[in-house]
């Protein structure tokens, strides 16, 4: 605490942490935006204060005297008493029960299964693939699949845009048609 910050010290520009949210994604943010700064150990713990507010502030402030002896040390110790504010991490069985719905769209499909997946920490690009086509309705996207497969994710998005278009062009022609059909009538009587 009696190491000087220089003059030119700017505190980081994040919110606040208060013991609710992640706080490993606080402390990545927090150190991705001091480092710009300083690197030096004592800086980091000093500074990390300015970081907090609410019960983690008072948490901080009630730590005995000289029992932080280094950045390591805090962020352990922080880890320790905020635990249960970890997010809990999703692994590749979250995309097991993915299931397209019936009259789920592909779109709406393909961006559900993104957000999840996104979120799976080291997913391999091959069991993402798999997962993804096995959560598919059988029909032409599906079957396309089947008779040309696809070598990577981005190939398979590229081709799985394709079909949305198509998806989306047949949906749009039959909201027009259907009053088209229904002027016909009308002019017929």
């Amino acid at each position: 605490m009696e190491v000087p910050l220089s003059s030119t010290w700017k505190n980081p520009a994040l919110d606040k942490y208060d013991g609710t949210t992640d706080l490993d994604e606080h402390v990545d943010a927090y150190v991705t935006q001091v480092s710009l700064y300083t690197v030096e150990d004592a800086l980091l713990c000093r500074v990390f204060l300015t970081s907090l507010k609410g019960a983690s502030l008072s948490w901080f402030t009630r730590l005995p005297t000289h029992s932080i002896d280094c950045f390591d040390t805090l962020v352990k110790k922080f880890g320790a008493q905020f635990a249960t504010s970890r997010h809990h991490h999703l692994t590749s069985i979250a995309l097991v029960n993915i299931r397209q719905a019936k009259t789920e769209s592909l779109r709406t499909c393909m961006e559900r299964f993104g957000k999840i997946a996104l979120n799976i920490r080291n997913l391999s690009p091959e069991l993402a693939m798999h997962h993804m086509v096995t959560a598919l309705n059988p029909g032409p996207f599906s079957d396309s699949l089947c008779k040309k497969p696809v070598m990577n994710l981005d190939e398979l998005r590229q081709r799985a845009t394709k079909f949305m278009q198509l998806e989306e062009l047949r949906e749009f022609c039959a909201k027009t048609r259907v009053p088209e059909e229904a002027e016909k009538k009308v002019d017929k009587n």
